[in-house]
């Protein structure tokens, strides 16, 4: 019977393709999308009175509103779309069919274009939030390229097989390098090995937001955070830790990782946090980065290229996008020109990130530790700014491009943590008695047993805790630490 009970619940939760979970936890349907929507009649009611809004009523309405755009699914429900998507999609598209209309037209909409993307890229940097629009822009400007490169290009013969097997064969390459550049650019995770404890939190922190988690937050504590959290004891840890530790992420971050405010997450050597493909540039992705970005642009210099030929065929190639007289004549051509002139402008800006990138890297320097060191003024500048040499981590030409090709593979290293409890606590074996070392296992075991084995005393939540009780905290979380190690040396010792 439990079992039929069972079935029947899992039938009942299955949801079909086209119904979802809302934000209030209730099932609906992407039909009923413009259905209940109470704060937008209250705020449509408000508009037709002429009174005034609420202050909240408008935010709720947006919530209400992102929440239903939803895409039918096959597995799991209908899934959430984000509305930074669609503006590239209908954005794109309208104001190349414009520019193609008169020669003045295309130099307006072409150069407010980049203009409105800067504008864009720095309001959501100033925010330190996450948008699809960039990811969405890249992805359908190589799409909608090779489509009219299809359409319109091929049809008029210029164009041989071989040469669109070539197009098409870079297109593809670079849509590979950009998928296996969004996997994990070496996320820092804490040594499991090291890993004492974790306490809950139902209080915010000062570095974390209260909403995440309804207030809950799930903390691992490992020896390095104990020592870090253990200066009234007079326990300190390196000052090398104590530089790098990440507040954020609760790790000791290892040399040249740095943490991410958009990913809110530390990356191993991270360089920095590319919008074009909504994820952090590290260790781990950072070769496939630069090869995506090399074969975009070997890929569009050459459909540039075929395009100019195609359409300018009686000019010579690198003066056809400046001057190709009678283009407006024909839409299709004036279509074809005006997208090779939005696909230069975009090469232009990616080859200024590459070149930026191949320096930088023979420089052996990342471009968040060029950022830290322009502003404290510790490295030196040249050729206005491109050159960045810190001159810390370089080794050479020749050695920094061997450093750059083979690290990613290497491991994915934890986070630095005192592997030795005698290290952290500076206490020396030796020198102790073994009575006292059996009276500290005595005393570890008692307050691993009458406390709670995995999970911290609930002293441990008071911050900042009184005098005793911070001294009680400490002697158990010291005793519980002697008493793993020095167990351990017992049973190898036969003690």
């Amino acid at each position: 019977m439990k079992k039929r009970a069972n079935k029947v619940l899992e039938e009942e939760e299955t949801l079909c393709c086209c119904e979802y979970v809302n934000r209030l936890g209730e099932r609906s349907h992407v039909v009923a999308c413009c259905c209940d929507c109470e704060d937008l009649d209250d705020a449509c009611d408000r508009f037709m009175k002429r009174e005034p809004q609420k202050p909240e009523s408008l935010s709720h309405v947006a919530e209400v509103f992102t929440d239903r755009i939803r895409m039918p699914w096959l597995w799991g429900g209908a899934r959430k779309v984000d509305l930074s998507i669609i503006p590239p999609l209908i954005l794109l598209p309208v104001l190349l069919h414009l520019a193609a209309l008169h020669f003045l037209l295309g130099m307006v909409i072409l150069t407010a274009l980049p203009g409105l993307v800067l504008w864009y890229y720095y309001f959501t940097h100033r925010k330190k939030g996450q948008t699809l629009f960039f990811l969405s822009l890249a992805l359908f400007s190589l799409a909608y390229m090779y489509y009219l490169f299809i359409t319109y290009v091929l049809p008029s013969g210029d164009v041989s097989l071989i040469q669109l097997a070539v197009v098409t064969l870079g297109v593809i390459l670079t849509l590979v390098a950009l998928v296996h550049t969004k996997r994990e650019p070496g996320i820092v995770r804490p040594n499991k090995e090291a890993v004492h404890s974790t306490v809950t939190y139902y209080s915010p922190l000062a570095d974390r937001d209260p909403v995440i988690n309804g207030g809950r937050q799930d903390v691992t504590m490992t020896v390095a955070n104990r020592a870090g959290l253990s200066e009234h004891a007079g326990v300190e840890l390196k000052e090398s830790s104590q530089r790098n530790w990440c507040p954020a992420c609760r790790v000791v971050r290892p040399p040249r990782a740095g943490h991410c405010r958009i990913c809110g997450v530390c990356v191993l050597r991270l360089d920095h946090h590319c919008v074009w493909i909504n994820n952090c540039v590290g260790q781990l992705n950072h070769r496939s980065f630069l090869l995506t970005l090399v074969l975009f642009l070997l890929t569009s210099l050459y459909g540039i290229s075929l395009v100019l030929q195609s359409v300018c065929p009686n000019q010579h190639l690198l003066t056809a996008l400046l001057y190709c007289p009678g283009v407006y004549n024909q839409y299709s051509a004036a279509l074809c020109f005006t997208c090779a002139w939005y696909s230069g402008v975009v090469t232009c800006g990616l080859l200024h990130l590459l070149v930026v990138q191949v320096i930088n890297i023979s420089y052996n320097v990342t471009e968040r530790e060029a950022r830290i060191a322009l502003r404290d003024k510790t490295a030196r500048r040249a050729y206005w700014g491109l050159v960045v040499d810190t001159g810390v981590y370089s080794r050479g030409f020749r050695g920094n491009w061997e450093e750059f090709m083979t690290m990613g593979e290497k491991l994915n290293p934890p986070s630095p943590v005192p592997t030795e409890l005698v290290a952290l606590l500076e206490v020396d074996i030796q020198e102790t008695s073994k009575n006292e070392l059996s009276v500290l296992v005595l005393l570890g075991t008692f307050f691993s047993e009458h406390g709670v084995s995995n999970k911290m005393t609930p002293l441990e939540l008071v911050s900042p805790a009184p005098n005793v009780q911070n001294i009680f905290f400490q002697g158990w979380s010291l005793c519980t630490l002697l008493h793993k190690h020095l167990s351990a040396v017992f049973t190898k010792e036969g003690t």
